[in-house]
């Protein structure tokens, strides 16, 4: 086929996908060129205090002044939110967003690559950054996703993104965060046993690829040819980023975490349904657990029917490091902030369930210093609200992502205003 037919279908493709999405890509906000104060509201800086009757004031994308007192600068656009509230920007540990649109239509799909071992994938190459999902989890509050790829035994990088921007560059935040590992089912002793087998060779074959890497130009060392699948692990294998291993059932959660030790890795639990059957060993071990999800029924018939909604709870009860990531699937990221509220339902409390989506990812990701918390210094990533972010009535009524106040539309939002005018004029006619 020639180059003219190659473009002719894919611009039909692209029609007929934008039909069945519904595709309505919004412009990325303009990058702040003032400074901007929200003056009057209740501050939960999550880190310290929360400041009633404060104030936040951010230039240039980055928070300058907290407080009661805060002095804003000359010229500053002054945003009055007396009786709302402010709150860090969400951060999603762990989603699809971004690399899944419509399930059923493999094109829209880019999760996974073929083959067993791919820790060379990039998840940020993959980012569509006009999904139609992206703006409601947006306007839901999330400013960060992180995008994760799925498939084989390693499944590759994951990449934290911005949920506003031109393109997956302009969006990247933070990469690579974690090399993705899945587990095997302990239940096939077979499929268990080679796979094991498989990972602990490709390990392996890493460290041997470092050491000739490290080796090279020394007098009498052959040439060694580069690998991007080896070269990619290298920051695993220097301990600059964590393995992030999903694993819910308590035998792999065991056997992953005597793994990862023998590997010399630092490790993530991620999913952890039966971590809450192992915390002495994660405690032991000091092993930082990525609850996904929360809102779960139980695995056996003999379990408690909240065993999932208690278990943020013992986690914080044991002193482990964790954060809540709520659902992978695209469609239902802006559910993000019903997990943690669940979970205080069941004994966790208030204001440490607003750090699981704030400031705890943060700083799990890597990236603490630069988000979670409204603090001097830190990126201007806000959430305005009339009420607590975990109470499912709240509305958050603004965005600010690295300082852009971005677009509140959404699809839900128009589906809702298009209903809303349709009852108001039956009631007209009536």
């Amino acid at each position: 086929m020639d180059t003219k037919g190659v473009i002719l279908i894919k611009i039909i493709f692209l029609a007929v996908f934008a039909g069945l999405t519904g595709l309505h890509a919004q412009m990325p906000a303009m990058h702040q060129t003032a400074p901007v104060a929200l003056k009057g509201g209740t501050i939960v800086t999550v880190s310290g205090e929360t400041i009633p009757g404060g104030t936040v004031v951010f230039e240039n994308g980055v928070i300058t002044a907290v407080g009661v007192n805060a002095e804003i600068p000359a010229g500053a656009e002054i945003v009055d939110i007396t009786g709302k509230y402010v709150f860090p920007a969400m951060i999603h540990a762990r989603s699809s967003l971004g690399l899944s649109e419509i399930s059923r239509l493999a094109e829209t799909v880019d999760l996974s690559e073929h083959g067993n071992i791919n820790p060379n994938v990039r998840a940020q190459v993959a980012f569509h950054a006009e999904s139609d999902h992206i703006p409601i989890a947006r306007t839901y509050g999330i400013a960060v996703t992180v995008a994760t790829p799925t498939g084989g035994i390693i499944s590759g990088l994951s990449a934290a993104m911005l949920t506003d921007g031109w393109n997956w560059e302009e969006m990247l935040y933070r990469a690579p965060v974690a090399m993705v590992i899945n587990w095997p089912n302990m239940g096939n002793s077979r499929v268990r046993d080679n796979t094991l087998e498989e990972l602990s060779e490709v390990f392996s074959a890493a460290r041997r690829y470092k050491q000739a890497m490290e080796a090279a130009g020394e007098q009498g060392v052959p040439h060694h040819a580069r690998d991007v699948r080896w070269e990619a692990m290298i920051p695993v294998l220097n301990g600059e980023i964590p393995v992030h291993i999903n694993a819910n059932e308590i035998r792999q959660i065991q056997a992953a975490i005597n793994w990862a030790e023998k590997e010399n890795l630092k490790m993530v639990l991620v999913g952890g349904r039966d971590a809450g059957y192992v915390l002495p060993q994660l405690k032991d071990k000091n092993i930082p657990v990525i609850v996904s999800p929360v809102i779960s029924g139980p695995s056996r018939q003999w379990e408690e029917y909240d065993r999932s909604y208690t278990l943020p709870r013992m986690l914080y009860d044991a002193g482990i490091q964790y954060c809540i990531a709520g659902d992978f699937a695209p469609a239902y990221s802006m559910r993000l902030a019903h997990h943690p509220s669940s979970a205080v339902a069941y004994g966790l409390p208030l204001d440490e369930a607003i750090k699981t989506v704030t400031l705890y990812p943060a700083e799990m990701l890597g990236f603490g210093d630069r988000m979670g918390s409204v603090e001097v210094g830190k990126d201007a990533s806000l959430i305005v609200a009339d009420g607590n972010i975990l109470e499912l009535s709240t509305v958050i009524e603004q965005v600010y992502i690295m300082g852009r106040s971005i677009d509140m539309d959404d699809r839900h939002r128009r589906q809702y205003e298009r209903y809303r005018e349709r009852y108001s004029r039956m009631q007209d006619a009536n």
